[in-house]
């Protein structure tokens, strides 16, 4: 890598595969941990799902400290909200503070996000919205880079009525498959599952994604050989 080609100090971007899919009682949201700076990874590692409430959480794509400042602001709002009416906030509410900045801001923004939780009037709900701050309501949407490779999938693999198992299986092989063909996508899976009974966190390694169709057995990096290689004693 030519660190004097400006990749280094260029933006951040997510690159990105971003999930949200619903089940019969909930709804799982995934992410992939790529974070780029041109054609470097300066994070291999991040979290792109991010806390609103307790109830809601966002899937982040696009420029990293757009999304992360929009996500800021709609967890301060919500907060407030929740305050004011004495009880959580829907997942409806939180999508349309979503939509009303990144609408409000669209020639400046550039963030397209997934928000989805579980509230006690509507039950599991997904919400996308896109670049430009358009919000749909839909049973499955995926987003950034890695998406491109996903919707004959998701047309033929997502069904109604799906099992909590069945979604998390589905969101974890569509970030792999992503993971397998966009370059700007990788590292770990990590997905979030809301419901009823609360959220639950989990997290895939690298090297225990399923491969696909030509697709390079996982190797150790430069770093982790280093740091695993005992050193040599200093002689005097």
């Amino acid at each position: 890598m030519d660190v004097s080609s400006g990749d280094v100090n260029g933006p951040h971007s997510m690159g990105t595969t971003i999930i949200g899919v619903t089940y019969d009682g909930g709804v799982v949201l995934g992410a992939d941990s790529r974070t780029s700076t041109g054609m470097y990874v300066a994070n291999r590692a991040s979290d792109k799902i991010t806390q609103l409430t307790d109830n809601v959480y966002v899937c982040r794509s696009g420029s990293a400290a757009d999304s992360q400042i929009v996500s800021d602001y709609v967890r301060y709002f919500l907060h407030q909200h929740t305050i004011q009416l004495g009880q959580p906030s829907t997942v409806k509410v939180a999508a349309n503070l979503v939509r009303l900045l990144s609408y409000s801001n669209k020639n400046m923004l550039q963030t397209g996000l997934i928000v989805g939780g579980w509230d006690k009037y509507e039950g599991g709900k997904i919400y996308g919205i896109p670049l430009g701050g358009t919000v749909l309501e839909l049973p499955f949407t995926i987003g950034g880079s890695g998406s491109s490779y996903l919707y004959g999938f998701f047309d033929q693999a997502w069904k109604e009525g799906m099992t909590r198992e069945e979604a998390e299986q589905l969101v974890v092989k569509a970030v792999s498959l992503a993971i397998a063909r966009d370059g700007a996508s990788g590292g770990v899976v990590r997905t979030v599952t809301i419901n009823k009974d609360g959220v639950t966190r989990k997290f895939y390694a690298g090297d225990t994604l399923p491969l696909w169709h030509e697709e390079l057995e996982p190797q150790n990096s430069l770093l982790d050989t280093l740091s695993a290689a005992s050193p040599e004693p200093m002689i005097s």
